[in-house]
Formats: structure tokens, C-alpha cells, sequence
């Protein structure tokens, strides 16, 4: 019996040494790589096949949708069926918005018409409403877009929360901002794995608010995506919250410009090396960039 036990637990330690060395081996590295992400989207249908729709355990969904504030931030954690968000209560916005989007989860049955905006209920008060965006000029913008939340009829009812809303330029939520959702949608159909995370941007000093609770108003956005699998790579867009109508290349930006004017750590869980490579420089004169058409 005791010899068994031995056995036994012998063989539990090389079973747990192995899957510790194979998570390394799968870790993925993001490169910088915004011009080659959206170059490959430019190749045929028939190029370069498409992952896993279902890759990826509960636990690495919940590690990369994870990201780290800046210090002092106010933050409460909300955890809804499709996405995570950063809530501010001083802001009434959220910090960031993150979520896990495969090719299964850009189709589905759950429709946007007869969702209706609603508070959230979960935090304090005083907290955004219908009634701070009326008549103010910007639309309800989704952090984390209806869209991508067809595959659940809870996670589209949880997207029209305000806490994943934002004050938004009704020219850019209709616009290129848009188009940039329709593009990761793109991505995800065809590469089966994107982590995205998005929220406001908030220069120093005052901030325009709107509304009885005075929810502030952005002065920009930004958008991470990583791609994951074989060939991971991430990019990063910084969107004026102004109207327009301008090139996709434009709003490229390095994940870590990204990181250094929002100051939030993405993706942390990720080892110290692959932030590094994240430091890399962004060409911004590239052409045929991410075609959605």
C-alpha cells in the first residue's frame, strides 16, 4: 500500500510538471506587429486558416480579460456574462472594458431591438442615467458593442448597462469607431481568438461632463487587441471623441503608447519578456489597412 501511495504521487508531480512546462511553451507573445495584423487581414478567404473558435480554458479567458489600473484609480470590478468592466465612481464611466471574442460569439439569435438602456444598479449612486444623456449631444457608445454579444441574450441585455457606456461623439460611435467593432468581429471570424479591451481617455484637467449626475465626458478612446494563438500579435488605435472620417492607419498606435498614455498594464498576466517586445515602434505610414468591406 505504501509503495502504491509512492507510485501515486510520483506520478501526480510528473503530470504537474508537465502541464507547467507545456503552459510556458503556449504563452503567447505579442510582437509588435500592428502593421503585419492588419496586413494579413488584406489576404484571401482561403489564406491562413482559422483557429479554434473555442480555444482557450475559463482560466486564461479570465487572466487576459483582466488588466491592471493605474494606481489610485477608483475601480470596481464588474464581472457580466460577455465582458468585464473598470467602473469609476467619480467619472461614472468605466476605466476599461475587456472581453473575450471568438468566432462563435460574433453569431447568435439575441437581438439589440427592445434592450433598453439601464442603470446598473450595482453601483453607488450617483451613477449615469437615460436622462444625463438626454438631449446632450453625445450618444450612449458601447465599450463592449451589442454585436458581439449575439451568442447570449444575457450578455446583450448586460451591454446596454452604463457602466459600458461613455459619452461618445455621435459621428465617431457611427463611424470609424463602428468600423473598427465590424473589424474585430472580422478578425475574430477569421483568426477564432481575440482579447479586446477599450475604455475613455482622460487628459489632465477639467473634464466637460453631461447630465444631473455629470458624467464625464472623454476626451478620447483607445482600443487593445491581442490576437492569440500560433502567431499572436496586439495593436493599439487612439480615437479622437470628435466627428471624422479618417484613414484606419491613423489611429494606430504600440500597445505600449497605448499603455503610456492611459497608463493601464494590459494584459499583466502575460510574462515580463512578451511586455517587453510590446515596446516596440508603430510604423503609422503603412497603406491597406484592415479592410472590413
Amino acid at each position: 500500500m505504501k509503495n502504491f501511495r509512492a507510485y501515486f504521487l510520483l506520478f501526480i508531480a510528473v503530470v504537474a510538471l508537465c502541464s507547467c512546462d507545456l503552459a510556458k511553451n503556449n504563452k503567447a507573445l505579442i510582437s509588435e506587429a500592428g502593421k503585419a495584423l492588419v496586413e494579413e487581414l488584406d489576404q484571401k478567404d482561403g489564406e491562413a486558416g482559422a483557429c479554434d473558435a473555442s480555444a482557450g480554458s475559463a482560466e486564461a479567458d479570465d487572466k487576459l480579460v483582466m488588466q491592471t489600473s493605474p494606481k489610485g484609480t477608483p475601480e470596481q470590478i464588474l464581472e457580466r456574462t460577455g465582458y468585464v468592466a473598470s467602473y469609476n465612481k467619480t467619472t461614472l464611466l468605466p476605466n476599461w472594458v475587456a472581453w473575450h471574442l471568438t468566432a462563435e460569439r460574433t453569431e447568435g439569435s439575441a437581438k439589440r431591438s427592445g434592450v433598453d438602456f439601464a442603470e446598473d444598479t450595482e453601483v453607488p449612486e450617483p451613477r449615469a442615467t437615460d436622462w444625463d444623456y438626454y438631449n446632450s449631444g453625445y450618444d450612449r457608445g458601447h465599450m463592449c458593442p451589442a454585436a458581439d454579444n449575439k451568442w447570449s441574450k444575457k450578455a446583450m441585455e448586460e451591454s446596454f448597462l452604463f457602466t459600458n457606456m461613455c459619452p461618445q461623439n455621435g459621428n465617431l460611435n457611427r463611424g470609424d469607431w463602428n468600423e473598427m467593432e465590424m473589424a474585430c468581429r472580422k478578425w475574430a471570424k477569421k483568426y477564432g481568438d481575440l482579447y479586446i479591451v477599450c475604455g475613455p481617455i482622460l487628459y489632465k484637467g477639467k473634464h466637460k461632463t453631461i447630465g444631473k449626475n455629470k458624467v464625464v465626458v472623454p476626451e478620447a478612446f483607445f482600443k487593445v487587441v491581442l490576437r492569440t494563438g500560433d502567431d499572436p500579435q496586439a495593436i493599439g488605435f487612439i480615437y479622437k471623441n470628435t466627428s471624422g472620417n479618417r484613414p484606419k492607419d491613423s489611429y494606430v498606435n504600440t500597445v505600449d503608447e497605448v499603455e503610456r498614455i492611459t497608463g493601464i498594464d494590459f494584459f499583466p498576466s502575460l510574462p515580463d519578456d512578451v511586455e517587453k517586445k510590446v515596446e516596440a515602434e508603430c510604423d503609422l505610414a503603412y497603406g491597406n489597412i484592415m479592410p472590413i468591406n
